[in-house]
């Protein structure tokens, strides 16, 4: 893994293009649709300036004109934290298609930048798969998550969740028990911890590998800024697995920004008497998901065409399976105690007497039937 060179991102992009990302990202909420076309359309040193302009019912100027950028991206310097804008060698240009895909409420979009805390380049996102589940997380769930997540580090395929409780830890920790990379999109500042108990994890994150926000730090998390979090997790990544998730659970929003995006939206299947499969029980049923139940599913899933090929689960081969129709067909009037006669064992089959000996002769090379004094009887386990 290599770290991101020091300013190649300042030569990639204007200065006064990168500082008035730096303020739309501190001032406007994540997600805000309208400020992610106006970024397109017109640039983001115009869209600032349009924004500055007071408007009775916003509160949005105010905001941009207390906004520093220079001194923010000065602090964020000194914490180890670099902001992210399309143009920069390390952005994830996947990003750029969540402008296709603004609900009708105006939401969504490209964010203005990224703050990223970690010497992970995000440009590794590109081969990467979210693991997104349940904040309770079942036994059931979480030895999935583990056996998933643990596959594709293996695989040296990134594994992208959002650092909550349940299965996204379980999904940062068992990649990292692997060997693998892992990295966590949140919805507060880089700088904080949110959840408390994951302040090991994340503060490893931040410092081998990566935590990612379009929040600037100091942000606290809100229940929009999840939902804004979770378009991310679906656009970076190249297909979502759903472990387990509840009717009204978060981690069914990402899938539903994963569908939107058309990327692959993979469901581990759970008990029907299990609450915490309801989500993903019924995404399936509604015919929105692909069954995976395990790592080399999830790979040949997300890989280019002739990648990782599984091979068509069946049973355990039996020696029967190896006979030929016309054996299985004697074989099966063949009998246990008495033995019969050929031609006996000819009419029930309904086949001619010559190809029924032939049968039966190589059933007997084959140690499924014994010739004796009064005829033909099936071998002992047979």
């Amino acid at each position: 893994m290599s770290t991101p060179a020091a300013g190649a991102a300042d030569r990639a992009v204007p200065e006064a293009e990168r500082l008035a990302r730096v303020a739309l990202s501190c001032a406007v909420e994540p997600g805000d649709g309208r400020t992610s076309s106006l970024l397109r359309q017109l640039g983001a040193v115009k869209t600032l300036e349009q924004s500055l302009v007071p408007k009775p019912d916003s509160r949005l100027p105010d905001r941009l004109a207390a906004v520093d950028p220079v001194r923010q991206l000065e602090q964020a310097d000194r914490c180890g934290t670099r902001f992210l804008v399309p143009g920069d060698p390390e952005w994830p240009v996947a990003l750029d298609q969540l402008d296709d895909v603004v609900t009708a409420e105006g939401f969504g979009g490209t964010p203005p930048g990224l703050w990223v805390k970690g010497p992970m380049p995000l440009t590794e996102l590109a081969a990467s798969v979210a693991i997104v589940g349940s904040r309770a997380a079942s036994v059931y769930g979480v030895e999935m998550t583990r056996t998933l997540a643990d596959h594709l580090a293996l695989a040296r395929v990134p594994v992208v969740s959002g650092g909550a409780l349940g299965i996204d830890f379980q999904a940062h920790d068992a990649a990292l028990m692997a060997g693998g990379a892992t990295v966590a999109v949140l919805a507060c500042g880089v700088d904080r911890v949110y959840p408390a108990r994951n302040r090991r994890l994340l503060h490893h994150l931040a410092a081998e590998f990566a935590v990612v926000s379009e929040q600037p730090p100091g942000s606290a998390p809100t229940r929009p800024r999840f939902l804004a979090r979770n378009r991310l997790i679906a656009a970076v990544t190249r297909g979502t697995v759903l472990v387990e998730a509840a009717l009204r659970s978060g981690a069914l929003n990402t899938a539903g920004w994963a569908e939107l995006l058309s990327r692959q939206v993979m469901c581990v299947p759970g008990p029907v008497t299990s609450y915490t499969s309801q989500g993903v029980n019924n995404w399936l049923r509604q015919g929105r998901g692909t069954v995976v139940t395990h790592g080399s599913e999830v790979l040949e899933l997300v890989g280019a065409a002739g990648e990782h090929l599984v091979e068509e689960p069946r049973g355990e081969e039996r020696p029967r399976d190896s006979l030929t129709p016309v054996e299985q067909r004697v074989l099966e009037w063949v009998p246990v105690s008495a033995p019969a006669k050929v031609d006996s064992i000819a009419r029930l089959s309904s086949l001619h007497v010559r190809d029924t000996e032939g049968a039966l002769r190589r059933l007997q090379a084959k140690r499924f039937v014994r010739l004796e004094e009064d005829g033909w009887r099936l071998v002992s386990g047979a």
